[in-house]
């Protein structure tokens, strides 16, 4: 994540609109107040990346009534540099030696029936609320998932930019992929190519041949060769805090006809699969159907062991997220949603393959916001 003095926001009145939207379904779902961590929640929330350390600083977003917002006197003048002096939050500043959890327990209401934390409570700081309240305590990201995982217009834009920036690097690639050339000599290119185009890099991999074969790796020093297969799966993170991540599979040189047969076979099984999926995703489709729209036609083919993970994950302020395109997956897909389609077939020791596009969902289906060529070059 870029540091705070790199993170542009949004608007008072959008975070204003999501807050509003965070105490409808907190209220609708019967849960007294929610407890959000700093963090992207925090983050997407408040406009502010506060970073309290060991201590204490949570937003209290209650049922009913104002949002508190409990920081240490060491970090709170930073929330100055956030839009949250103009949001309709009370601040509380404590200092070492107070009670806060004492405070923030008050503040949520000790005899409170259920209880929200976002996933970045640290554990120290939940086991103190947990002493003090009887309340059931539940994960915050599940119970809003509806308003995390549905992207505002300002969000989209953002995740659009982020596309659009990672194309760019992509359309550079080829010329990087010579033979002769190591994996790490063309990753540290990336990672400059990648800088230019945001404010950090989230990971370079270019895995040819068999190091392609493992979904994970980075880049090493294997001497690229013509026709090898190589698997380039590139992120970064614009200065408003949304993520790009976008995979394509290259030919080293650029010669198709030297690449492995059997690579080129499982290619168009994988790049037909891949568009299957495009043409499928729609509101209305759970998760789990969204992955076996890719995962039927490879296994069919005779591929299915070595498509290794879940098809896609929800990308915003982290660059993974809800929803996950997973099987056993029943959650519906709403419009608005982001999220990776990214099939992959991996065969230990001889080569890889991965497509990764990011989608938005609309009433009618979905936007693929990258638009580099799949097409093997």
């Amino acid at each position: 994540m870029a540091s705070m003095s790199l993170l542009t926001t949004f608007a008072p009145e959008i975070y204003e609109q999501r807050l509003q939207r965070a105490q409808e379904i907190t209220k609708a779902d019967g849960i007294d107040a929610v407890v959000v961590a700093t963090g992207e929640d925090f983050f997407y929330l408040t406009g502010s990346m506060l970073s309290s350390h060991e201590r204490l600083t949570a937003l209290i977003i209650p049922a009913e009534g104002k949002p508190q917002l409990f920081a240490p006197g060491t970090d709170i003048l930073d929330l100055n540099l956030s839009p949250v002096p103009e949001l309709n939050i009370e601040v509380h500043g404590w200092n070492d030696g107070d009670d806060v959890y004492a405070q923030v327990a008050d503040v949520i209401g000790r005899d409170s029936a259920k209880v929200a934390a976002t996933a970045a409570l640290t554990a120290d700081h939940l086991f103190q609320l947990q002493n003090l309240l009887s309340a059931q305590w539940v994960l915050a990201n599940t119970a809003l998932a509806e308003l995390f995982s549905s992207k505002d217009p300002a969000e989209i834009d953002e995740l659009r930019k982020a596309a659009q920036a990672i194309d760019r690097v992509h359309e550079q690639v080829p010329a990087l992929l010579q033979p002769g050339r190591t994996e790490k000599e063309v990753a540290d290119e990336l990672t400059d190519l990648i800088l230019q185009e945001h404010v950090s890099v989230d990971f370079v991999i270019v895995g040819s041949m068999e190091n392609g074969a493992n979904p994970h790796h980075s880049f090493s020093d294997r001497v690229i060769n013509a026709g090898d297969p190589v698997v380039v799966d590139i992120g970064g993170t614009l200065a408003s805090g949304y993520h790009s991540d976008c995979t394509r599979t290259y030919v080293a040189g650029g010669d198709i006809s030297q690449a492995p047969e059997d690579f080129l076979k499982a290619y168009q099984v994988l790049k037909d699969a891949q568009q299957a999926s495009l043409d499928f995703a729609k509101p209305g489709r759970t998760a789990e159907e969204i992955d076996a729209s890719s995962r039927t036609p490879i296994t069919q083919a005779g591929y299915g062991e070595y498509f290794t993970h879940r098809l896609g994950h929800g990308i915003g302020l982290s660059g993974h997220e809800e929803p996950f395109i997973i099987a056993g997956n029943d959650l519906v897909i709403q419009e608005n949603m982001a999220f990776s389609i990214e099939p992959g077939i991996y065969i230990p020791g001889k080569w890889g393959m991965r497509i990764e596009d990011i989608v938005t969902t609309t009433a009618e289906g979905i936007e693929s916001l990258n638009q580099v060529p799949r097409e093997l070059r």
